[in-house]
């Protein structure tokens, strides 16, 4: 339903056994979030298109994928070849719009976000050019880190602008999201909320995953 999805990330996963976990989420999960890192916007360096081809043969989620990496362009062609239902490109590499041309021409969901430290107004000429704005409560670059709340203040501000607007754009939160701070996401306007350690680091993923959910949405479970 419009603004309750879930999206766990599979950078928290056991890549070893990879699909397993994506298989233990499926039920309770609306779409899985892929952090693509290139070692060089962030300084870690984790997965591409060849994964998200072997998920696209496992799975019929929509895959989210989330490009930290300084040249988003040259890779939009092969994850949109392997498979991904969209990508997200960080505002802090330049100027999104030729990518969101491309994204475009591929088929692909577009996507923008902004690191915790970026103030909102950078993303806000671009807001009727994309399906999703990703605040990021986290830096990024790492899983597990501690949620910062002072995006919430973004992140209501963003809500209170896509809605003013009327655009059908959808905000997504990432980063250090639980059970104990779920329902302040949502209550600041959050319509999807990505979750990696909590998930899948907890014993049953899948009883984690709908705690989250029902925390999030009460009403909803």
């Amino acid at each position: 339903m419009p603004g309750h999805k879930l999206a766990p990330s599979i950078l928290s996963a056991d890549f070893a056994q990879l699909a397993n976990d994506v298989d233990r989420v499926t039920d309770v999960a609306d779409l899985l979030h892929v952090d693509v890192m290139d070692g060089h916007f962030v300084p870690n360096l984790t997965i591409g298109p060849p994964v998200v081809e072997s998920l696209r043969k496992r799975t019929e989620l929509f895959l989210d994928c989330h490009l930290m990496v300084d040249n988003p362009r040259v890779l939009l062609d092969d994850f949109a070849a392997a498979g991904a239902d969209g990508c997200t490109v960080h505002i802090e590499v330049g100027d999104p719009r030729p990518a969101f041309d491309e994204m475009r021409t591929l088929g692909l969901r577009v996507g923008l976000t902004l690191n915790p430290e970026t103030p909102l107004d950078a993303v806000l000429p671009h807001l009727e050019q994309i399906d999703l704005l990703l605040v990021m409560s986290v830096h990024p670059g790492f899983g597990g880190q501690a949620f910062i709340p002072s995006v919430l203040d973004k992140l209501r501000a963003a809500r209170r602008i896509v809605d003013e607007r009327a655009l059908p754009v959808e905000l997504e939160i990432d980063g250090g999201i639980k059970v104990d701070n779920a329902h302040l996401a949502v209550a600041a306007g959050a319509d999807i909320l990505v979750a990696g350690s909590a998930i899948f680091h907890a014993d049953d993923p899948a009883v984690a995953a709908r705690g989250i959910r029902e925390a999030a949405w009460p009403s909803a479970s």
